[in-house]
């Protein structure tokens, strides 16, 4: 998978925010859109993480190559 890793929820808060700032987002406080991205918790792997979209890489800059470990699948 591509994208950012995250030690700290407090961490991956702040890139959420730093994201929907850059895209101006959410247009009105009540609006569906509240974010571009969101962030995810990996149990196993014990690591918060935001998947790779297109354009992250400007706020964020260049992304990098992880494993998700996933079960039961």
């Amino acid at each position: 998978m591509k994208g950012y890793i995250y030690n700290t929820e407090e961490e991956a808060i702040i890139d959420r925010k730093l994201l929907a700032d850059y895209k101006g987002l959410p247009i009105k406080p009540n609006d569906i859109t509240q974010y571009w991205v969101n962030y995810s918790f990996s149990d196993i792997d014990n690591f918060f993480y935001i998947n790779y979209v297109n354009g992250l890489e400007s706020v964020l800059g260049d992304p990098i190559d992880f494993e998700i470990t996933v079960t039961g699948l």
